[in-house]
């Protein structure tokens, strides 16, 4: 929002007050403004002339020796190139000694042999913005009224003795979208009082009557509460005065016509967008706000023909839509050079419904600018008699009398309580019942004292964002300043921060992983109907859960499983020649076995694994090392062990959808009585690999909620031995079914607390051994804590060893 200094006095006394010292105010008072503007860009000694006399340069066809009164006593002789230069023009004149932006001086010179005696100028010469000028004024010299004084200051007859303050604002200000606005902010800030315009009442009350003439039906009262029209005859389309033009300049809006000027100049001045209708292109005279219907079109002011769509709101006549309710309007109602009539609209429309609008058409407008954010339903009546006062004023128009009304919705403003005790508590201050008061009062609310202690405050309906006790609270704290609410020590009583056990064992986990060489990948949560329906057993049997308004048909459905997203990753990398892929991710899958959901999914936090390429690129000394399953899951055993539950993780043979059958282990947690499976680990199935176009994979995927309730992650600390270890080896001959795990768990089983380690450093089977048997190694370490075992004692221990094996598994010693 671009605010004009000078057109602000009108409304609020700021003398005293530097347009600099000003938007400071406004910005410690919490309208920020991002910067202050002069409009003189460094012109001076430029006065308004007027051309007596035109005549051809002899020397040079497109110059042109004008005679032209200054005012300085004596007529001037100036060449100008300027095509549109003419005898009888009022133009602006740099005399000599005069600057203009740029850093140009005006001198006494020659043009092809004849003097001149300054320079007639264009509007982009003097630093205006000729964009922003009518369009007969965009080229050639600058053209004035014919009622501008000889002689005078063009500066201050241009508006260019003027600075304009450009407001940040954020969406709940709305109400600064208006000079009155912004003057009631001011006033709020200085205690000055706002001086409102007041439309003369015998200009807008006519002999006719509106009702007459114009009638009013609002078929969506909802979306529309409010809508006034009033009817203008006799109007003369023309230029609108210069003052308006240099306003509207200022504020950046390029003035058209008369009328059109008008409406802008208002909703300016009122924060109400306004539209003029060319009452004799409105058919019946009759206005109708209603939704669009199937398949009607509409060309808009910028000669844009638009589809529109059932959703969107219109301004209708009795037989077709003349304008986009809140955006723009219609080209097919246009206030055109030759109109004599008009309707104007003034209205309060619903911000969402003209957002959705607008945003949907691509269709920026201010006018849609302000209704999405709501405008004052409070000044739509007031917005109106004052454009139809200034269009009797300077178009030459006749009001009717009255205004044809459809209101849903009286405006009420809204009354709030108000505590001292709680205002003071918030910001820490000590202010009285009458500073509290002074305050609001100098925002134009009006409180009155109730019981309790508390205050009824009425705020006015232009400060819609006002709506609890803690926003007056806030406009206490802005206006009696930041700066001087006191900094206070933090009440109450403080807890240590720390982590929750779930995150600190995420932490753990990530802490752990990449330090074992893993990258930390984060996928979507989101994914296609088809990736959603793989690793069944993962997945647990949960139905996808579809989005309401998915971005696209491959991120549909929320993820079952985490690692569909790791399989992208994995061949996005390969295929752009990152070979070696180690990935984690530490993320929520969604389950539910709801068609339709009635509650929220069950999130289950998940860990992830996959691996493919080489665990380390071949050397001069060593070859590639491909990764298999044993790195999958030795990467779990380590993040289990650092957790302090790497004796209560099992793993079994498995075959789950999705892995390959006779190279995956479910992962068991001994839990209580028994053991439940929390995961997998293995290689991912041949078939999947080709689908993504992997080499061997290998993968796990984990829950989590299992291990936050199992983890001891408590450091304990032992002694070193002090007495030497005996170490065995024992090979057994079993069946093929036998695990290695099951094997040496019967191991700790029968050696007791004098079994220091166990683990299993050879597998072989061949046809010696027989069909369905192998040979599995065992090497044991024997330990006592307080002294040297004997050996009567470890060969005590190792044949139990030997003996808990052929009794449970059937194991004969190797020979």
């Amino acid at each position: 929002m671009n605010v004009s200094y000078r057109w602000l006095s009108d409304y609020i006394d700021v003398s005293g007050i530097e347009p600099e010292g000003l938007a400071e105010k406004l910005t410690r008072g919490g309208i920020e403004i991002d910067a202050v503007r002069s409009r003189n860009l460094g012109v001076s000694k430029v006065v308004v002339g007027y051309v007596k006399t035109r005549e051809k340069h002899p020397d040079a066809d497109k110059l042109n020796v004008c005679t032209v009164d200054a005012g300085q006593g004596e007529d001037l002789q100036i060449v100008c190139g300027a095509p549109n230069v003419a005898a009888g023009q009022k133009v602006p004149v740099a005399l000599i000694g005069a600057k203009l932006p740029g850093g140009l001086e005006i001198k006494r010179a020659k043009l092809r042999g004849v003097e001149s005696q300054g320079m007639i100028c264009s509007a982009r010469e003097l630093g205006i913005n000729d964009k922003l000028l009518p369009k007969e004024l965009q080229e050639g010299i600058l053209v004035l009224p014919p009622d501008a004084a000889v002689g005078a200051d063009a500066v201050h007859l241009l508006g260019l003795d003027d600075h304009v303050l450009e407001l940040d604002l954020t969406p709940n200000r709305s109400d600064c979208l208006s000079l009155l606005g912004v003057a009631h902010e001011v006033s709020a800030l200085t205690g000055r009082p706002v001086k409102l315009p007041q439309p003369e009442r015998d200009l807008i009350e006519g002999a006719d009557k509106t009702a007459d003439r114009v009638s009013v039906t609002v078929q969506e009262p909802e979306l529309c509460p409010i809508y006034s029209a009033r009817y203008i005859r006799g109007v003369k389309i023309g230029p609108s005065p210069l003052w308006m033009q240099n306003r509207l300049i200022a504020a950046g809006i390029r003035p058209i016509s008369n009328i059109v000027d008008i409406t802008n100049y208002v909703m300016l001045e009122y924060g109400q967008p306004l539209h003029a209708f060319d009452a004799a292109k409105v058919a019946g005279g009759h206005i109708e706000v209603r939704l669009a219907r199937e398949g009607e079109t509409l060309e808009t002011l910028d000669g844009q023909v638009r589809k529109l769509d059932p959703r969107m709101l219109v301004i209708a006549d009795a037989e077709k839509a003349i304008a986009l309710a809140g955006v723009m309007g219609g080209a097919n109602s246009e206030v055109a050079p030759d109109t004599t009539e008009i309707i104007l609209e003034s209205a309060k429309f619903d911000g969402g419904v003209v957002r959705k609008t607008s945003r949907q058409l691509g269709l920026r407008s201010e006018a849609s600018a302000r209704f999405e954010k709501e405008v004052d339903p409070g000044r739509v009546a007031a917005a109106l008699d004052r454009a139809a006062d200034l269009m009797v004023r300077y178009a030459g128009g006749h009001a009717a009398k009255g205004a044809a009304t459809a209101v849903a919705e009286i405006p009420v403003p809204a009354v709030i309580d108000l505590a001292l005790s709680r205002a003071n508590g918030l910001l820490g201050t000590e202010l009285s019942a009458l500073e509290v008061q002074t305050l609001l009062a100098r925002l134009g609310f009006h409180a009155e004292s109730a019981k309790d202690g508390l205050w009824r405050v009425t705020v006015p309906t232009r400060r819609g964002d006002i709506r609890r006790e803690v926003d007056l609270i806030e406009e206490v704290a802005r206006l009696h300043g930041y700066d001087e609410i006191p900094t206070t020590p933090i009440e109450g009583p403080t807890t240590t921060g720390a982590l929750t056990t779930a995150q600190a064992i995420r932490r753990e986990l990530r802490t752990t992983l990449t330090r074992a060489g893993l990258s930390e990948a984060i996928s979507y949560s989101v994914t296609s109907p088809e990736r959603a329906s793989m690793f069944a057993e993962l997945a647990q049997g949960a139905r996808p859960i579809a989005l309401a308004m998915p971005m696209s048909e491959e991120r549909s459905v929320l993820r079952t499983t985490m690692l569909p997203g790791l399989l992208e990753a994995a061949a996005y990398n390969l295929s752009r020649k990152n070979g070696d892929v180690a990935l984690l991710e530490i993320g929520s899958v969604y389950h539910t076995q709801e068609e339709s959901l009635t509650r929220l999914p069950h999130e289950k936090p998940r860990l992830s694994i996959l691996l493919a390429g080489h665990l380390r690129p071949a050397g001069w000394n060593r070859k590639a090392e491909p990764v298999d399953f044993y790195d999958a899951k030795g990467l779990l055993e380590a993040a289990f062990a650092r957790l302090g539950m790497g004796e209560l993780v099992d793993y079994e043979a498995a075959s789950p959808d999705g892995f390959h059958p006779g190279r995956t282990a479910a992962v068991k947690l001994r839990a209580g009585h028994g053991s439940e499976t929390i995961g997998y680990v293995g290689q991912l199935h041949p078939e999947l690999q080709r689908a993504f176009d992997l080499p061997d994979a290998f993968a796990a995927e984990i829950e989590l909620a299992p291990v936050y309730e199992s983890a001891n992650r408590r450091i304990l600390y032992r002694t070193l031995p002090k007495f030497p270890s005996a170490e065995r080896d024992l090979a057994v001959v079993v069946d093929d079914a036998v695990t290695g795990g099951a094997l040496t768990e019967a191991v700790r089983k029968a050696a007791g607390e004098l079994l220091e380690s166990v683990s299993v450093f050879d597998v072989y089977a061949g046809e010696r051994l027989g069909q369905g048997r192998k040979s599995v190694a065992l090497a044991m370490v024997y330990r006592h804590a307080d002294r040297t075992l004997t050996d009567e004692e470890v060969a005590d221990v190792h044949s139990r060893v030997l003996a808990e094996l052929e009794q449970s598994f059937g194991a004969e010693l190797r020979k």
